[in-house]
């Protein structure tokens, strides 16, 4: 018994011996292997929570050998090692940890009273001084989602006004050129194409020059089959500013800003004022963009944010939002900008990103719809064009956008998130282009066949009210019937010039159509009565006959160059001016009325002296031609000398108001002509 006894002591008094052998023993093991910590996946990156309430997920560290296998009964010391100026309350739920048998240790941080950034050291505690991670989480006021959306659409709000100013910066530097340039686009389909992608390039919009190919071909400038080419051009020029704003020069927005500002305000020459304005609007964007990334922080722990961008990378519905988007807010440039930011907060990925390109190709063509609302059918087959073409590239990629994005990643390896979107976004429209550029005739049926035909009016069917061929074996009666067609034909153009001014006043083109309608009749009458005079001089070669058919020629093509002024000239004019938002001032309209009512009784008095052969209303026309002359360059004079006093409405309809003075002379000389013609005949007669 005594023995018993003395055995169960030693045991006792040995066990805490061997169970300290064994600790050391344990830690000499772990000491001797190479030990490493790490942040679980799950912890890795900023983590957000509310101002003194703890973190929704813990810190979760591994510490593994150096064969990667996780170790067990290791101590890992957690310590807040930063956090704001002022802040109170922040801790840990657990300073000391041990490892359990899958290596992991974990703590849970609880924020304090500032909101900012939080960093907490974990390493393991003792033997490997070197070997630390460090946790940060962002602590958000209480009312971080009020702040979000105020910092998010003051972003984008920003970023839009920045994107319109320099759009309209480009377009005061070189938008009348660029307009120009779609006017007189040759039906060549590449070279359309590259003319689209400049234009759009430089005015920084595929909307606004859809909206301005609508209005072309409602004008009549453009056909609707030349505007197919120029509109996947313009498919191209869009993604030039997707990739300017994958460039990461956000800290750069304010100097932009300043830089632009400086040369707008100083600089004297509009040129180089309309590149600080594009300047200041870049810089502007760039601000935007960063004042909503900085705003959609919080949303990278946000749950239900979380699961909704999973959900986009669901082909249909990442088109689907898209498309809803960029209609909204009219511009796919806009659209990309801010899947940039998304995607430089890691709350996109390209997967989700490639859907809501092609969705952002779909909403495109809104604007354009809404601009054709009030147009011809033409002009609404543009936009119907613009969508189908959009169309054709969702249905290209809508299959294997997946794919599409890990081509491009081993396409470009090295290139970060924001330069992947940007370059898929060039992509699919360039591939777009390739595909459908020579198909264009075809896309052009297609878009005639749903839009189907005009409404059938009854077709203008133009005839001589006088000529007759039986009568051109009597030269001096067939003379005569032709002088009455021609006089005829004058009062057509005198109706024509009437017509022509209400569009520039009423702003209301509806009376051009009777303009036109009365320039095809001109035309036709021209080459009848032309024809006749031949037939005529076929049938008596007498020299007064001669003369009396060249002085009928001569005024009638006078009458047509007028017809031609005021149809190609003025009402093309007038066209255009109508779309405008400015008018002329009260003075300028006083002006150009006057001059009108004076050139009118000049182009009466050419028809009574061709008709009467009125010599003393010809020598008046002369002298009439020499007052007007000088009226033109004294209207002019006022014109500038409203411009040098600063009056709005002279600047901004200084452009048309002088074309119309000049185009009114010009037809003046033309009326003129005919009274010449009128005295040299006489004199040559006599």
């Amino acid at each position: 018994m005594r023995r018993l006894l003395t055995h169960t002591i030693l045991f006792l008094l040995l066990v805490p011996s061997l169970h300290a052998q064994d600790s050391i023993s344990h830690q000499r093991d772990n000491h001797y292997r190479q030990l490493s910590i790490s942040l679980e996946e799950e912890t890795t990156g900023i983590k957000s929570g509310i101002c003194n309430h703890q973190l929704q997920s813990p810190v979760i560290v591994k510490v593994t050998d150096e064969s990667g296998f996780p170790v067990a009964g290791v101590h890992v010391a957690f310590n807040i090692i930063g956090q704001p100026d002022q802040s109170k309350g922040e801790g840990l739920s657990h300073p000391l940890a041990i490892t359990d048998s899958t290596g992991r240790a974990q703590t849970v941080l609880i924020l304090g009273s500032k909101p900012g950034t939080y960093r907490v050291s974990c390493r393991i505690k003792e033997g490997f001084p070197d070997n630390e991670v460090i946790y940060q989480a962002r602590a958000n006021r209480k009312n971080w989602v009020y702040m979000l959306i105020i910092g998010l659409f003051g972003g984008l709000g920003l970023f839009l006004f920045g994107m319109h100013t320099m759009s309209e910066g480009m377009q005061q530097s070189a938008g009348e050129r660029m307009r120009s340039i779609l006017e007189n686009v040759t039906r060549n389909r590449v070279v359309g194409a590259g003319v689209g992608t400049l234009v759009t390039t430089i005015i920084q919009s595929s909307s606004a020059t859809s909206v301005m190919l609508v209005s072309f071909v409602n004008a009549n400038l453009l056909q609707f089959r030349q505007t197919i080419p120029v509109l996947l051009g313009a498919a191209i020029g869009t993604t030039i500013t997707a990739q300017m704003i994958a460039f990461k020069i956000t800290e750069y927005s304010l100097l932009l800003v300043a830089v632009g500002f400086f040369i707008q305000a100083f600089s004297k020459k509009e040129q180089v004022k309309s590149v600080g304005y594009s300047l200041f609007g870049f810089g502007v964007l760039f601000f935007g963009m960063h004042i909503m990334s900085d705003a959609m922080a919080p949303l990278r722990e946000w749950t239900p944010f979380i699961e909704l961008l999973l959900k986009l990378e669901n082909p249909l519905v990442g088109i689907l939002v898209g498309a809803v988007f960029t209609a909204l807010i009219q511009s796919s440039s806009a659209f990309v900008g801010i899947m940039i930011v998304l995607a430089s907060q890691g709350l996109l990925s390209l997967d989700a990103s490639i859907p809501l390109l092609l969705g952002s190709n779909l909403g495109t063509p809104v604007t354009a719809f809404l601009s054709s609302l009030k147009s011809g059918l033409e002009a609404k087959k543009v936009a119907l064009a613009f969508f189908i073409i959009k169309f054709i590239s969702v249905l290209i990629f809508a299959s294997w956008t997946i794919q599409l994005g890990k081509y491009l990643v081993q396409f470009t390896p090295e290139a970060s998130l924001q330069r992947l979107i940007a370059n898929a976004h060039t992509f699919i429209n360039l591939v777009l282009m390739i595909v459908v550029l020579p198909f264009t005739p075809q896309v052009a049926r297609l878009v005639d066949w749903i839009m189907g035909k005009p409404k059938e009016h009854e077709k203008v069917s133009f005839t001589t009210l006088y000529l007759d061929s039986n009568m051109v074996t009597t030269p001096s009666l067939a003379l005569n019937l032709a002088k009455q067609e021609i006089i005829r034909m004058g009062m057509i153009v005198r109706t024509m010039f009437s017509l022509v001014l209400h569009p520039f006043f009423e702003k209301e083109a509806s009376s051009l159509n009777a303009v036109y309608t009365h320039e095809q009749e001109v035309n036709y009458l021209r080459d009848a009565i032309k024809d006749y005079l031949l037939l005529i001089n076929k049938e008596s070669v007498n020299s007064k006959r001669v003369n009396e058919s060249f002085q009928m020629l001569y005024s009638m093509n006078e009458f047509e160059k007028i017809a031609d002024i005021i149809s190609g000239g003025l009402a093309n004019r007038a066209e255009k001016w109508v779309l405008k938002d400015y008018d002329f001032s009260d003075e300028g309209k006083h002006e150009i009325k006057e001059y009108h009512q004076k050139v009118e009784k000049q182009l009466k008095r050419a028809l009574v002296v061709f008709e009467e052969t009125n010599l003393q209303k010809a020598a008046r026309m002369k002298s009439k031609h020499k007052e007007y002359r000088t009226l033109s360059y004294d209207l002019e004079k006022q014109h500038y000398a409203r411009i040098l006093e600063g009056m709005k409405e002279s600047i901004d309809s200084s452009k048309t108001h002088l074309e119309i003075l000049a185009l009114l002379s010009s037809i003046d000389s033309y009326t003129t002509n005919i009274a010449r013609i009128a005295l040299d005949w006489n004199q040559k007669a006599t």
